[in-house]
């Protein structure tokens, strides 16, 4: 029989997106998170080796500045990410959440159009204004990135051909977080996957064979997020019943743009802080040589590896609450942050211990230099300490996102970079380089600390945001009943 039909592959696709709102809805807390989180703690470690291993085939090279160049291009490229999750942050929360709220009020899914044109178009035009206002300022932003001398040059190769991709990378970001909303993890993670190991395959082309060093390995990056944007598009334009990417639906209605920017924004202010703190630590580091440069960039990506798979949780359960909170089922959000902490608590703990039981074997497999060797190790040691908080604080994060709490999502975004910035100023003056290193560690502490406040602060009014959700559920079914 012929599986071209394509009342057959109608019908599987309906059956696809039913069982991904399944686990949105009604399936088992663990079965759900299972469904949401493996996936995409999957698809985002895959990511973190592929910095590892992105890193390895810089430092091959055997020049210190490319992996300073990396080092420096990091919070730009950090930047970049937030402009798609300003749209794709906000405005897939904001689809869960009426996709929820859809299971009482079926109007509410006609509004999801709008609201996933406007954050991909928002993003795609957002990050080409961006993108050609970097090319035409590159020499002022890599001296602002803090790039010395000697690594001027290379820093401008990574940094001119990142820019040069900014609607693709904003649109690819944007673009997975609304997959993810609908609850398509799978789809996320081979997506996620796929663009990796393209990325792998154009690296080892346009590094180690063809030696564009630092601008290949950006162009990589490049190209194989272009790859994966059109893998999200074709499947949202299969699968998907509710959302539609046709510029046709793009809409500047305050009822998409409030509730998006609400969320969406403290992304972007996040991403503006840790840019903000970067070319700080950046600068301050500096002072200690292109070996300590060198060194951070190194064990910030071998750190990303647990870091990474908390985070798969912590982004991963984002839609289930958000859906949760739209429907008004007070039980099932509860259940599923409860659930979330114990998961986030295992793996830090576990994954920590192993990556600082072995911190000494994995570092030296990426560098031989015994100078960045021994900086490395120490920093990876506050890098690990750091994500044991930071974990939760994630955690935390995602329940304002998904419950829509604005203030206190964009509170979280800001209090590391307000924190930060003068810990590490301090910390230089009064223990120089160890300073640097464990100020990270110290106002993440701090960050938790302010995020569990306002968790305790803000229960009643998401308890309020329930309530009014079983309000509207209950209406409806009178109605329904009366009809």
């Amino acid at each position: 029989m012929s599986t071209s039909n394509p009342e057959l592959q109608k019908a599987g696709a309906a059956d696809a997106v039913g069982t991904n709102r399944w686990y949105l809805s009604a399936a088992p807390i663990v079965r759900a998170l299972v469904h949401l989180c493996v996936p995409m703690a999957a698809a985002m470690i895959v990511g973190a080796v592929y910095n590892v291993i992105n890193a390895g085939f810089i430092g091959s090279q055997n020049d210190p500045t490319l992996l300073a160049a990396i080092t420096f291009g990091t919070p730009l490229l950090g930047l970049v990410m937030a402009i798609g999750g300003v749209f794709g942050v906000g405005g897939g929360a904001l689809i869960s959440r009426l996709l929820g709220a859809a299971e009482h009020e079926p109007e509410k899914a006609g509004e999801i159009k709008h609201v996933s044109s406007f954050a991909l178009w928002g993003a795609v035009i957002s990050g080409a204004v961006f993108g050609i206002a970097g090319l035409l300022l590159l020499n002022p932003l890599v001296s602002l990135l803090g790039a010395d001398s000697s690594a001027v040059a290379a820093t401008s190769s990574y940094v001119g051909v990142m820019l040069a991709f900014v609607p693709v990378l904003a649109a690819a970001f944007c673009l997975e977080q609304i997959v993810r909303a609908e609850g398509a993890a799978r789809q996320v993670m081979i997506g996620l996957i796929a663009s990796t190991v393209a990325n792998v395959v154009f690296d080892v082309l346009f590094i180690l064979v063809l030696h564009w060093g630092v601008a290949g390995a950006a162009l990589a990056m490049g190209l194989s997020n272009l790859g994966v944007a059109a893998y999200f598009i074709i499947w949202l334009q299969r699968n998907s019943a509710n959302v539609s990417l046709s510029p046709r639906w793009f809409t500047l209605s305050p009822a998409v743009l409030k509730p998006v920017f609400g969320v969406g924004v403290g992304e972007l202010l996040q991403a503006s802080f840790l840019i903000v703190t970067s070319l700080v630590l950046n600068n301050l580091a500096a002072a200690y040589g292109d070996s300590a440069l060198a060194a951070m960039g190194v064990a910030v990506r071998i750190a990303q590896v647990p870091e990474f798979l908390v985070m798969g949780v912590t982004l991963g359960v984002l839609p289930l609450l958000a859906y949760s909170f739209g429907k008004g089922d007070k039980a099932r959000l509860n259940s599923a942050v409860r659930v979330s902490a114990l998961t986030v608590g295992g793996i830090v703990l576990i994954s920590a211990g192993v990556v600082f039981a072995f911190r000494d074997q994995v570092f030296s497999t990426f560098v031989s230099d015994p100078s960045v060797l021994t900086i490395g190790v120490t920093i990876l040691t506050a890098q690990l300490v750091a994500m044991i908080v930071n974990g939760f604080t994630g955690l935390i994060t995602s329940l304002f996102q998904a419950t829509g709490r604005a203030t206190a999502a964009i509170v979280m975004s800001m209090a590391q970079g307000v924190v930060f910035i003068p810990i590490v100023i301090l910390g230089n003056l009064w223990f120089g380089l160890p300073g640097i290193i464990w100020s990270l560690t110290v106002s993440e502490g701090i960050v938790f600390v302010v995020g569990v406040t306002m968790w305790l602060a803000s229960r009643k009014a998401i308890d309020r945001g329930l309530a009014e959700g079983n309000a509207d559920r209950a209406e409806a079914v009178l109605e329904q009943a009366a009809a």
